[in-house]
């Protein structure tokens, strides 16, 4: 099956280790990149611009043309499988995190009609009506849920 993984930056190397394992069990894989080029051809490491856009947030028209693409490249990937597997992580103090990037992006698939997983539990989050809408299927971390 063709899966895109969805989720926080933040959660980047943990989504590359879901990836090996989906690999795995033979499944084709996309999840957003782990090194990217700028617009100036500069290599940076996605974990760097998560730290980045943190501590400098609206403050580079270029880091924000940069965000811009980010966005529709990864809304591509989720045009691309038969379905999205959400890494809802904990961060920020938020049991299962769902950030509002992701949270497009699970609509992008709602509205396409692929199925939605999620990683672990619905996060208790004021966004949680919008999630349940969506009807996504936890998988409680057991990666050969996905069929």
């Amino acid at each position: 099956m063709k899966i895109t993984i969805c989720g926080s930056t933040a959660f980047i190397l943990e989504m590359e280790t879901v990836k090996k394992q989906l690999e795995s069990f033979g499944h084709q894989v996309a999840m957003p990149p782990v090194e990217f080029t700028d617009g100036d051809g500069k290599k940076s490491r996605t974990l760097d611009y998560y730290k980045f856009k943190k501590t400098n947030p609206f403050s580079d028209p270029a880091f924000l043309n940069n965000h811009t693409q980010r966005i529709i490249d990864h809304f591509k990937e989720v045009e691309w499988p038969e379905a999205v597997l959400i890494t809802n992580y904990d961060k920020d103090g938020i049991k299962n995190y769902i950030g509002p990037n992701t949270l497009m992006e699970m609509g992008v698939a709602f509205y396409l009609k692929k199925p939605i997983y999620l990683l672990n539990p619905i996060p208790e989050i004021a966004w949680k009506e919008e999630i349940l809408g969506m009807k996504p299927m936890v998988i409680n971390r057991d990666l050969k849920l996905l069929v």
